[in-house]
This record gives C-alpha cells, sequence and structure tokens, in this order.
C-alpha cells in the first residue's frame, strides 16, 4: 500500500478534525506516495525509536506524540528535532502522527476498558460525532468502593506499573474514577465537576495535585508514558484487523524514567 492509502485508512476511523486546535498531526515527513510494505509503532518519535525503525526496515514510522510541535524555522543538524527529521529522510521513512485526535476517539474508550469502569461518559467534550460527545477521558463507576491505596495497587496492576504517585488520604474510600491519559492538569476541573473521587492521569505538579485533594478529589499520577503507551499495542491490533497485509513491528515497552 502506498503512505497516503494506509493514512486514509487511519484518518477513516481517527480523523484529523478530531485533533485539537493546538495539535500538529498527520504526515509530518516523508513521502506520501511511498510504497510502505512495513511500519513501525511507537509512542514517541525519539532517536531510539526512529533508529529502531531503521534497524526494522520499516518504510513508515507512526507515533502518538508528533515529530514536529513547535514550528521549524529550519532544517539543520544544529537542531535535534530537525535531525530526526533528516535522519527519517535519509532512510525514506515516512513519519505520521496521531495524537489528539486518537486520544478522543482512541486512547478514552481504550482507558475506560482497561480500568474497568463501568456508566462511563466523556470527562471533557471536545466534539460531537455522528450525535454521539466524543472527547478528552472518561469518568465512571468502579466495580466497588475501595480505599485509595486499593485504587493505587489495582490501576498499577492493570496498567503494568511498577509504581504511581499519589496524591490524597490513602485510606479514603473511592468509587468513581475519572481517566486522562497523558498530561492531565487541565482534566483536574472536569473530574471535580463529574464527581470523581479519584483521578487518574500523568504529569501532575506540587501545586496541582495538592489543590485537587483541597477540592476533594485525589489523584493517582501514573505517568504521561505509563497512561499512554497502550496506543502501541492497540495501533497493532488496528493494523492487524484493517490491514493485515502490512507488515507491523512495535517499540518495546521502555518506560522514560525510573524511581528507585
Amino acid at each position: 500500500m502506498l503512505c497516503q492509502e494506509i493514512v486514509r485508512v487511519i484518518e477513516s476511523v481517527y480523523p484529523a478534525e478530531a485533533a485539537l486546535d493546538f495539535d500538529n498531526v498527520g504526515l509530518l515527513a516523508g513521502r506520501a506516495k511511498k510504497e510502505v510494505k512495513k511500519v513501525y509503532i511507537g509512542l514517541d518519535p525519539t532517536d531510539r525509536v526512529i533508529e529502531e525503525a531503521v534497524r526494522a526496515g520499516a518504510d513508515m514510522l507512526i507515533t502518538h506524540h508528533p515529530l514536529i510541535f513547535s514550528p521549524l524555522k529550519r532544517v539543520t543538524d544544529d537542531d535535534f528535532i530537525a535531525r530526526r527529521v533528516m535522519r527519517l529522510i535519509r532512510a525514506d521513512i515516512s513519519c505520521y502522527a496521531m495524537h489528539t485526535n486518537y486520544d478522543v476517539l482512541g486512547m478514552a474508550g481504550l482507558s475506560e476498558k482497561i480500568l474497568g469502569i463501568s456508566d462511563a461518559k466523556v470527562l471533557d467534550v471536545t466534539m460531537v460525532r455522528d450525535g454521539k460527545e466524543e472527547g478528552i477521558g472518561r469518568v465512571g463507576n468502579l466495580k466497588e468502593p475501595m480505599t485509595l491505596r486499593e485504587c493505587c495497587v489495582y490501576v498499577k496492576h492493570r496498567l503494568n506499573l511498577e509504581s504511581v504517585k499519589v496524591f490524597g488520604d490513602m485510606d479514603r474510600k473511592v468509587s468513581r474514577l475519572a481517566v486522562s491519559p497523558g498530561s492531565g492538569r487541565s482534566a483536574v476541573a472536569p473530574a471535580i465537576a463529574n464527581g470523581a473521587d479519584v483521578l487518574v492521569t500523568g504529569d501532575i505538579g506540587h501545586h496541582d495535585g495538592l489543590d485537587a485533594v483541597e477540592r476533594g478529589l485525589s489523584v493517582i499520577d501514573a505517568g504521561h508514558y505509563g497512561t499512554e503507551y497502550i496506543f502501541i499495542d492497540d495501533m497493532r491490533r488496528f493494523f492487524e484487523e484493517k490491514m493485515p497485509g502490512i507488515e507491523v513491528a512495535v517499540s518495546p515497552i521502555i518506560h522514560p524514567f525510573q524511581v528507585i
């Protein structure tokens, strides 16, 4: 298949129009008419992931986070983002990003399923599609009330994590859970408005966490990567179902930092 044909299949499910205004999604480097026999899927287009795609003999790299986010004024080897663009072009690998369009139409529902919440609704509505509200995150009910401590263990188990960061009283009972994968500072207010007892997200700072607790919301910070790496396996399944003729390789799950 041509790269542009693969893009059409992806965007039939995750259209670029679903992305938030600040975002930069789509084909960000490489040839639209590149013949693609093998794709490589990763969360971030880091140097490591790009070299993995090169070694794997991939024709197309698909990532969640965009290769180019802020405007590039020049493409030289003085800039690390520009060097990545140059590396991809030298290797003739087309690079495609599906960020907040996937967050809205894929990641939110996937995280709801993984965390096993029921009677779920969209946490932060960003669009209406075919008469249905879509948006960032989900909020719903746990199968049964549990302490915040027990909820931390549950989240670690469901997301296969070794550790989480927690704000709140560990003995407090929680029953209504909100989840917003990725950077979740902006999810605090919607979680409170939707009556959540606890928010599972990432990138929560000191003051964000303290303020959330003061407003009655406990926070489990499972990490940006820890809440979004589920993209990789989900997109592998997408290709197996929608484009079985394309060979798929995926980046290994390597968390970007360690807790000692």
